[in-house]
């Protein structure tokens, strides 16, 4: 496929999990790719030799988009290296779950800085550059709707991010840049194994509760990216799309 052919993507938080599986995605519908990390060049070196492998075109670049001039580089690496921008994937975050007796002040604002100022800041630089037909997508989380007891501050974060959305979707729309949102319900990734959540009764109970059985894997969150970023999807803006296997 090549519905994406000619475009050129930014992908935050791309070393790993969901991040690397959407880079993975566009780059096979034909988009050249900006493999964005924080920390872990061997994770965006493998995700960029993984691509061109295949045949894609794929760079990684380092910025920690919380920090204005980072989060700037960035952008500006993929316009260097690529000669424009056309999407970008807003799908850096952490999270760490804390009951509320434990929430501390830098609890709450390492998580608010990376998935919310980050979204903010990355999305800041990467507005001079698209044209009409850019797309934004953010990954939020089903979490805002699920209420998992201990999750307040990330849950927080992604209903912040929720709403954010909504107000860039109608901020940018006269510039025709569509920006729409992700919601993955629960996905085994290498931060869910090393959070331990893996294999966890947390894991079991996520299971539980979605309605076609299975805890999901990145490429499930990746395909709605690729049909979000491409004209297929020309038409919606604004739209939460809930990608949990049914979890509500």
């Amino acid at each position: 496929m090549s519905k994406l052919a000619g475009k050129v993507a930014v992908v935050t938080g791309a070393s790993k999990g969901i991040g690397a599986g959407i880079a993975k995605a566009l780059a096979e519908d034909g988009a050249a790719v900006v493999v964005n990390y924080a920390s872990s060049k061997t994770g965006a070196e493998a995700v960029v030799a993984a691509i061109t492998a295949a045949g894609g075109r794929a760079i990684a670049v380092q910025g920690d988009v919380s920090q204005a001039a980072q989060a700037q580089a960035v952008i500006e690496a993929a316009v260097t290296a690529f000669g424009r921008l056309d999407v970008l994937v807003n799908n850096s975050g952490v999270y760490d779950f804390a009951a509320i007796e434990e929430i501390t002040e830098a609890h709450y604002r390492k998580l608010f800085d990376v998935n919310v100022l980050g979204v903010l800041l990355a999305t800041q630089a990467a507005a001079k550059h698209l044209g009409e037909g850019g797309s934004i997508v953010n990954i939020s989380s089903a979490i805002t709707h699920v209420h998992t007891p201990t999750a307040a501050v990330y849950a927080g974060t992604k209903g912040a991010l929720n709403a954010i959305s909504g107000v860039l979707a109608n901020e940018l729309a006269p510039r025709r840049i569509r920006v729409n949102t992700v919601s993955p319900g629960y996905v085994v990734t290498e931060g869910t194994h090393s959070a331990g959540i893996a294999g966890s009764e947390m894991e079991a109970g996520f299971v539980a509760q979605t309605p076609l059985g299975r805890a999901g894997a990145p490429d499930d969150i990746a395909r709605v990216v690729a049909f979000l970023a491409s004209d297929d999807a020309r038409w919606l803006t604004g739209e939460v799309i809930t990608a949990s296997g049914g979890i509500r």
